[in-house]
C-alpha cells in the first residue's frame, strides 16, 4: 500500500468511525451470534495472493460487525465499562503511526517523559500523595502482580529473585472475600500459591472486616509463616464494596506488610473531591492502581500503577544486559524496570490528550453524571415491591434480583436468571450477574459516554416488563 491508497482508506475509514460513534445505538449491545457462526465465514487459510482493501474492509463489515459486542453502546450496563473518547482514539490513531516501543528513555524520550508528566497530574488529580511513583501497566491484573512480586521480594531483600522459593517459606496474603479474581491469578503467578490467600470475613456492606484481618495476620506470624501482602479493594468487581483504607493501613503498617490497594474502577470516582474519603489511610499504602481506561474516557489499554518504594520495585523487575545499557543511567526513568514486559506501548499519549481535552472538570461531569444517574436508578428499583437491592450502591453499579411475595424463596435464583439471560437476548441491554450471600444477582452498571437518563429509564422498562411476565 502506497501513500495515496493509505491517505484514501484512512480517510474512509475515519468517516466510518465517525459514523459509527454517532449510530451506536442502531446495533444490538450484544449480538445474537452462535458459538461458530463467525468462524464458519472465514477461510480456513490464509490468501496466497494480495487482496485488496474494499473486500478486507467489507468483510469487516458483513463477517465482523454482526458479531461484536459493542462495549460504547449506551445499553451496555454490563461488567464495567471499558470507556472511549474522541480524544483518546484520535491519540491512538497517532501511537500506531509512530509505532514507538517505549522501553527505555532512550528508544523514546518524549514518551518516557510524557509518562512521568501525565502520571504525575493524575496522581494530584485523585488525591494521592506526593511520595508515589507512577508507571502505565497494561491492567490492573498486571499491576497486582507487580505488588506481588515486589512485596515478596522486600520480605525477602531480594533474594527470591535469585535462590527461589524453596527455602524462603510460606508466604501468606490477605484480601476480602469480594476481591478481584486477579488477586488468585497473581499470587499463583509469582509463585506465592492460592492456598496462601486470606480471604477476610466481610460485614454487612461487603468491607473487610480489620479485626479478622489482624486475627489472620496474628495467627499465621504465630504459625511461622510470612504475611506478605494485604490487598485493599476500592469497589468490588460484584458490588462496589469499599474496604477500610485507614483501618487496615494501621494493621499492616503494625506488622510491617505491603498494603496494595486496588482501585480498578472506582479509582475514577476519586477526581471528585467528595469521593476522596475512599482513600484515607493511602499514606501508609506501598501500591495503588486505578484504571482511566474503565471510566475515565480513555481507550483499552492504560492502568495507573503507583508505588511508594519505586527502589524496591526497579530492584525485582531490572535486568541489565549489555544491549540495554545507555548513557543517561538514573538521570531518567527506563520503564522496563517497573514491570514484567520489556516491550512498552506508547499509552501516555492517549491520557495526555484526554486530560487536556476534557480538563478536570470536564471529567469530574462524566464521573458524577453516571453516579447521580444510577443512584437515582437503583432508588426507584427499591420503591418497587418485587424488587429488591441485594446490597449497598456506592458509585455506578447496582445489585438487585426480582422478588415477588409469591414465589419461594427457592425458586428465585432459577427465575432471575430466566429474566436475566431474557434481557440480554433482546440486544437493547447487556446487563451481568453475580452472587450476594448466595442469590442470584443481577448487576447494573452505568459509565459508558453515551449513557443517559433515557437510557437507563429505557432499561428500567424492559427489567420491569421481561421480570413480570417471565414464569
Amino acid at each position: 500500500m502506497d501513500s495515496q491508497d493509505f491517505r484514501k482508506n484512512a480517510h474512509k475509514f475515519v468517516d466510518w468511525m465517525a459514523d459509527y460513534m454517532e449510530n451506536i445505538e442502531s446495533y444490538p449491545v450484544k449480538p445474537p451470534t452462535k458459538p461458530g457462526e463467525i468462524l464458519a465465514q472465514l477461510p480456513e487459510y490464509a490468501p496466497k495472493n494480495p487482496e485488496h482493501m474494499d473486500d478486507i474492509f467489507q468483510d469487516f463489515q458483513d463477517i465482523i460487525m454482526p458479531g461484536m459486542t459493542h462495549w460504547q453502546h449506551p445499553g451496555f450496563m454490563a461488567y464495567f465499562p471499558a470507556n472511549a473518547s474522541p480524544p483518546s482514539i484520535l491519540a491512538e490513531m497517532l501511537t500506531s503511526t509512530l509505532a514507538a516501543q517505549c522501553m527505555s528513555w532512550q528508544t523514546s524520550p518524549a514518551a518516557t517523559e510524557l509518562e512521568e508528566r501525565v502520571l504525575d497530574w493524575l496522581r494530584e488529580m485523585i488525591g494521592l500523595p506526593t511520595g508515589f511513583h507512577g508507571v502505565i501497566q497494561d491492567t490492573a491484573s498486571t499491576a497486582m502482580f507487580v505488588a506481588f512480586l515486589t512485596a515478596r521480594e522486600r520480605l525477602n531483600d531480594h533474594q527470591t529473585n535469585h535462590a527461589g522459593l524453596n527455602s524462603a517459606g510460606r508466604h501468606c496474603c490477605y484480601a476480602s472475600g469480594e476481591v478481584h479474581s486477579s488477586t488468585d491469578k497473581g499470587i499463583r503467578m509469582a509463585g506465592l500459591g492460592s492456598d496462601n490467600l486470606r480471604k477476610i470475613p466481610v460485614d454487612e456492606n461487603f468491607a473487610m472486616v480489620p479485626e479478622e484481618l489482624d486475627k489472620a495476620i496474628a495467627s499465621d506470624i504465630e504459625a511461622g509463616h510470612k504475611p506478605t501482602c494485604v490487598i485493599a479493594t476500592l469497589g468490588s468487581t460484584s458490588l462496589s464494596a469499599i474496604d477500610p483504607l485507614q483501618a487496615i493501613s494501621v494493621i499492616c503498617k503494625k506488622y510491617g506488610i505491603w498494603l496494595h490497594v486496588d482501585a480498578a474502577w472506582a479509582g475514577s470516582a476519586l477526581v471528585l473531591p467528595e469521593y476522596q474519603y475512599m482513600i484515607r489511610g493511602i499514606e501508609n499504602a506501598d501500591s495503588f492502581v486505578f484504571n482511566p481506561h474503565k471510566w475515565l474516557l480513555t481507550q483499552f489499554d492504560c492502568s495507573a500503577f503507583y508505588v511508594k518504594d519505586k527502589t524496591a520495585l526497579i530492584r525485582t523487575f531490572e535486568i541489565l544486559p549489555e544491549y540495554l545499557k545507555t548513557r543517561e543511567g538514573t538521570q531518567v526513568n527506563n520503564y522496563r524496570d517497573w514491570g514484567p514486559q520489556l516491550g512498552r506501548r506508547f499509552r501516555a499519549l492517549k491520557l495526555w490528550f484526554v486530560i487536556r481535552s476534557y480538563g478536570i472538570t470536564g471529567l469530574q461531569d462524566h464521573i458524577r453524571r453516571h453516579i447521580d444517574m444510577t443512584h437515582a436508578l437503583a432508588a426507584q428499583v427499591a420503591e418497587e415491591p418485587d424488587f429488591e437491592l441485594l446490597a449497598p450502591n456506592p458509585l455506578a453499579l447496582f445489585c438487585f434480583r426480582y422478588h415477588p411475595k409469591d414465589i419461594p424463596e427457592d425458586q428465585l435464583d432459577a427465575l432471575n436468571e430466566r429474566i436475566f439471560e431474557t434481557i440480554n437476548d433482546t440486544g437493547e441491554i447487556y446487563l451481568t450477574q453475580t452472587r450476594i450471600n448466595g442469590k442470584y444477582a443481577i448487576r447494573l452498571v452505568s459509565g459508558a459516554p453515551a449513557t443517559e437518563n433515557k437510557h437507563l429509564d429505557k432499561a428500567w422498562r424492559i427489567i420491569k416488563d421481561i421480570s413480570r411476565t417471565t414464569k
